[in-house]
């Protein structure tokens, strides 16, 4: 029998990942593979709120300029109805993103290009 300590930690390993090029999203997944946390990938904003209503992950890892629209507009919808939900914005856009993103709630923002260990830090720290 499985402790009810045990169970939970599975969860709190979940990432979603948010992010529509295929390129960065193959990147995101070679970086991350392999960190004991369970990935999973929508490529719009649309698709991740279906995910939200099922899914429960720790970590959301959001890109910004997506094809139904901005992941800085997305965060309030993630911290308003999934409060316990860490957000990493990632862009490309430097400062001005990054400003909005923390204004709108992210936990924290990465400016693309970065490391794996930036992207596995910031990862590893919202999750413990």
């Amino acid at each position: 029998m499985t402790s009810p300590t045990t169970l939970p930690a599975k969860d709190l390993r979940k990432v979603l990942i948010i992010e529509d090029e295929g390129e960065m999203c193959l990147l995101l997944n070679i970086l991350l593979d392999g960190k004991e946390m369970e990935l999973d990938h929508v490529k719009n904003l649309k698709s991740a709120e279906e995910y939200l209503k099922e899914g429960s992950p720790s970590v959301v890892i959001l890109d910004n300029k997506l094809p139904d629209g901005f992941g800085v507009d997305f965060i309030n919808h993630i911290k308003s109805n999934y409060p316990e939900i860490k957000i990493i914005m990632i862009s490309g856009y430097g400062a001005s993103a990054r400003d909005v993103a923390l204004e709108n709630g992210a936990d924290l923002f990465l400016e693309k290009p970065f490391t794996r260990d930036q992207l596995y830090s910031s990862v590893q720290g919202l999750l413990n």
